[in-house]
């Protein structure tokens, strides 16, 4: 049998796709972060950091980065 290798961001947005509506969930540092990228804008739910949150979501556009607003895993 042969598997073909998913990349980190094809899982980020597989798991994005299992998440109900009205879930609450935690993301953590690394690859969970990917997750928010490929949340759908039709459901409502909620995320949940430990190191605080705002404006949490899909990480910004190219070029839309702010350098004072950054992740635990240092990314904006």
């Amino acid at each position: 049998m042969s598997y073909t290798r998913l990349t980190r961001d094809e899982i980020a947005r597989r798991i994005a796709q299992d998440i109900p509506e009205g879930s609450y969930v935690n993301l953590g540092i690394g690859m969970p972060t990917l997750v928010g990228n490929h949340l759908p804008k039709d459901r409502e739910i909620f995320l949940h950091s430990e190191n605080g949150i705002l404006g949490m979501g899909p990480a910004p556009a190219p070029g839309e980065e702010d350098a004072d607003l950054i992740n635990a895993g240092k990314s904006p």
